[in-house]
């Protein structure tokens, strides 16, 4: 029954403009039941997804830094489309270079319910030092980001977006020194939204910058994420040139994160409070049922005036 009410949620939101920019309302909401929301739901999300094209190839990022090489059962959504999809379709606030592509399940699209996509940045932000990898206290600085996240609020607020509470690890963070590679997972909850929102992150450290790889979705995809995490692990290599043992030390410029740093959100300062976290689709589309609260209303309404009238309540007038 959850489920259900969740789809016609998503459904009202749909046909009520929060896709508007690409998809025209099917119906007006007076002739709408609750099963033709649903169908009107499953058209919307289908009309959506035939927009998109993907890529099945190796892709080679701007500026020559890197290269994707999409594996088996995965596919590439190019920068532009998955701005549109960030932005346009999930809600999230525009910042510089969010974006490089999206890698995500052959078989999923940018609307599935219950996936996830990992999106790509790239963050020049120097040489990343990883002395510290094995000083950090993860607990603490698990605190000092959900302290900062909550202070950033008030300005999330007031630019129009809603709050955002870090819960906590979905997994702690761990650094493989070997192939310069770190990841962690945080858990998310935009709102007053029960449903929560995963972030897995993955940083590849390079010569100039780091590789940043988000895998957004559901709490409910970790289990998904956390099968497919190891052939994305490498699906972003730097080219030669940019790779961290091209370090040069006479000419190479060095950041001033460190391990930690990264883990806490320092290195996307430039980008704000906005960059932080990726939230899933899901969960904007259910957000925008409060714009159309009426019209679900008027379907909970009419269930419960058929449901009186056959129990012989005539109802109230």
């Amino acid at each position: 029954m959850r489920t259900r009410t969740v789809y016609i949620c998503l459904a009202v939101a749909l046909l009520f403009g929060y896709t508007h920019a690409y998809a025209q309302p099917l119906m007006p909401e007076e002739e709408l039941s609750e099963e033709e929301l649903l169908a009107s739901y499953a058209r919307q999300v289908d009309s959506i997804e035939r927009t998109f094209s993907y890529r099945y190839d190796t892709v080679a990022l701007k500026s020559g830094i890197a290269t994707i090489i999409v594996p088996k059962g995965f596919k590439y959504l190019d920068e532009q489309q998955a701005q549109r999809v960030l932005v346009d379709l999930w809600g999230n606030p525009y910042y510089e270079g969010m974006t490089l592509g999206m890698i995500l399940p052959e078989g999923q699209g940018v609307m599935g319910d219950d996936g996830y996509v990992f999106n790509i940045e790239y963050n020049e932000i120097g040489f990343v030092k990883d002395d510290d990898a094995g000083d950090i206290d993860y607990d603490e600085l698990l605190a000092d980001l959900q302290e900062e996240t909550a202070a950033a609020n008030k300005e999330r607020e007031q630019a129009g977006y809603q709050p955002v509470t870090i819960i906590g690890w979905a997994a702690s963070p761990y650094y493989d020194k070997d192939r310069k590679i770190l990841h962690w997972a945080k858990e998310a909850k935009f709102g007053d939204s029960e449903e929560h929102t995963l972030n897995y992150n993955i940083r590849v450290l390079g010569r100039k910058g780091v590789l940043v790889l988000n895998a957004i979705g559901g709490m409910s995809s970790y289990g998904l994420v956390e099968r497919d995490v190891a052939q994305v692990l490498d699906i972003v290599q730097f080219n030669d040139g940019y790779k961290y043992g091209d370090f040069n030390p006479s000419v190479d410029e060095v950041a001033s994160w460190t391990i930690g740093g990264l883990v806490a959100g320092k290195v996307l300062a430039k980008a704000g409070f906005f960059a932080f976290l990726l939230k899933f689709w899901k969960f904007i589309a259910i957000g925008g049922v409060v714009a159309g609260r009426f019209v679900w209303a008027k379907v909970r309404g009419r269930k419960t005036k058929a449901n009186d009238e056959e129990a012989g309540n005539p109802g109230d007038d």
